[in-house]
């Protein structure tokens, strides 16, 4: 906790004298959607209801990267993390079960729409072209974007202005992806944050840009990258589920939300994962 907790403060001070742009917006609640057949692929709303659709068919399906701690394999092949968890829960709360299915991020939308998948739970950042494609539920965590670079040349690195000689491995269709190409910095396009990481590890990239949320679970000492570490932040934001266009289940995930934080499962989910620091009350 008391390194998510460093980092989030140090991110909010950093905004303030960078001020860089941010990619956040503001959410939706949901309302009705599709209908269920995997036919109608569009995002217009039909007579039947999302709910309606996902407990007929006994399945939440869930998209997902492999984004620790949101959404990671532990030891055996489950997946787990605080976003996985609370999706787990949410499904059980509808009747039905959860399935995670690894997807391209920079596909979601599509995805989406053409009812692979109901829903996008992947520490998703609520942008323009989130809130206008999708139905979202309300914001339930804070992040960041920031910029991991070796440890041995982290001193080098300490604002947006020391950025322009290195070239950035991204997450394709990501917020972190947004920020570097708004500051017009070399980067290259690959298809998870994770990937990104490997990246910078072999030396293939310069730098990656990912969210601080997954910088505090992954990089520095006692993680798989010791030889990596954060410094600055280019952004701030909000994390969000996204849905069907006019899909219901999003009203209803915002109340299974608010239940969660007042019975304290929420908080309980969050402190297992070391993210209690970042997470909005609802």
């Amino acid at each position: 906790m008391k390194k998510l907790l460093v980092l989030l403060l140090t991110m909010s001070m950093l905004l303030t004298l960078t001020a860089c742009g941010s990619t956040k917006s503001d959410s939706g609640s949901g309302s009705s959607d599709s209908g269920s057949s995997g036919t109608d692929t569009g995002s217009d709303a039909s007579s039947e209801s999302d709910m309606a659709y996902v407990k007929d068919k006994g399945t939440l399906v869930v998209g997902i990267t492999d984004f620790e701690p949101m959404d990671y394999k532990g030891d055996g092949d489950e997946w787990i993390g605080f976003d996985a968890d609370m999706a787990k829960a949410f499904a059980e709360s509808l009747g039905v079960k959860a399935e995670f299915v690894e997807i391209d991020w920079d596909n979601k939308i599509m995805e989406l729409d053409g009812k692979t998948i109901d829903c996008v739970w992947n520490g998703m950042t609520l942008t323009d072209e989130v809130t206008s494609s999708m139905e979202c539920s309300k914001a339930y965590c804070n992040n960041a974007q920031v910029v991991i670079v070796p440890s041995d040349v982290a001193d080098k690195y300490q604002d947006t202005d020391s950025l322009s000689d290195l070239t950035f491995a991204v997450e394709a269709g990501s917020a972190g992806e947004a920020e570097i190409q708004a500051l017009d910095l070399n980067c290259t396009a690959v298809k998870s944050q994770a990937d990104a990481l490997m990246e910078v590890a072999a030396g293939t990239s310069d730098a990656a840009v990912i969210d601080s949320l997954m910088a505090a679970a992954m990089v520095g000492e006692g993680t798989g990258y010791k030889d990596l570490t954060y410094t600055c932040g280019l952004n701030s934001e909000e994390y969000g589920v996204g849905f069907r266009k006019g899909s219901d289940l999003a009203a209803a995930l915002n109340d299974f939300f608010a239940k969660s934080y007042s019975d304290g499962s929420m908080t309980e989910c969050a402190e297992k994962y070391g993210v209690q620091a970042a997470v909005i009350e609802q």
